[in-house]
């Protein structure tokens, strides 16, 4: 039997013994024999294991000295074990429990982190970033003091920023649509409407975001071409209104690359609003 072949048959028997001792223990009802090789398996890295064994016995413990380790435990294998969901809930679980308990800091920080690290795509639903902010603005709120609250701080100008960007690729996708009437609030609203409403409130809830230009280039695009395509009765009030977003994107941003665009702007709107 050659190296290679002895090696592979150590390692599937290791395998194996492990598996077996695994199945063995979960077999157990010794409650405290479980708490205690769940605990070996955190350590170890197992954090499949550990849950599937701290899942069961954490109900035990309930009135026990363990029972605060116990439930964080669970809660901080779960977020190893990347399952954030059920890491968020197990977390907020043991601080509604244990509020002044010996972990109520970490649990409360780790509540907003486990929906952190599932932070979606700024195009997705944003329920578990709202969530995220929520529990971090909570946790700075009950520990002000604590050695955690820059770190709170740092992840929700993240969040927020991934917040701002769902705004911003709404408001873009309303300018890009044009003058199609497919996506509207109502049968009197253009896309252009829409866009210049979304991308206004967001500047107003989010005032510094750094898509602030971004969002102001939308704005002004969007009225002059709002104003390109009205009708005669609303043609010079838009165009005014187009030419003054104009002036104002240039004293706010002189040194933007879209102050020619605007310039082009004013001097086509010019030739409207000065007759």
């Amino acid at each position: 039997m050659n190296k290679n072949s002895i090696i592979t048959l150590c390692m599937a028997f290791l395998t194996t013994g492990c598996a077996s001792e695994f199945s063995t223990v979960l077999k157990s009802t010794d409650r405290d024999f479980k708490y205690e090789y769940a605990k070996q398996c955190f350590a170890q890295g197992k954090f499949g294991n550990a849950i599937t064994l701290l899942s069961e016995v954490v109900t035990a413990q309930k009135g026990r000295q363990n029972a605060q380790e116990s439930l964080y435990m669970l809660a901080m294998a779960q977020y190893c074990n990347r399952d954030y969901e059920a890491a968020s809930a197990t977390f907020r679980k043991y601080f509604q429990s244990y509020p002044k308990g010996d972990f109520a800091e970490q649990a409360s920080f780790y509540v907003g982190q486990s929906l952190f690290e599932s932070m979606p795509d700024p195009r997705l639903d944003q329920s578990s970033t709202v969530g995220a902010i929520n529990a971090y603005q909570n946790f700075m709120d009950y520990f002000p003091e604590s050695s955690l609250r820059e770190e709170a701080q740092k992840r929700l100008f993240i969040l927020q920023d991934n917040l701002v960007m769902k705004e911003y690729l709404s408001a873009e996708l309303y300018y890009n649509l044009g003058g199609y009437f497919g996506n509207i609030n109502s049968n009197t609203e253009s896309n252009y409407e829409s866009c210049i409403i979304t991308a206004e409130n967001a500047l107003k809830t989010y005032p510094y975001t750094s898509l602030r230009e971004k969002f102001s280039v939308l704005i002004m695009k969007s009225k002059f071409e709002l104003a390109q395509n009205s009708s005669e009765e609303k043609r010079l009030e838009r165009y005014r209104d187009a030419e003054d977003e104009c002036y104002g994107f240039l004293n706010e941003f002189p040194e933007s690359e879209n102050c020619k665009t605007a310039e082009k702007f004013i001097a086509k709107c010019k030739k409207i609003t000065k007759d």
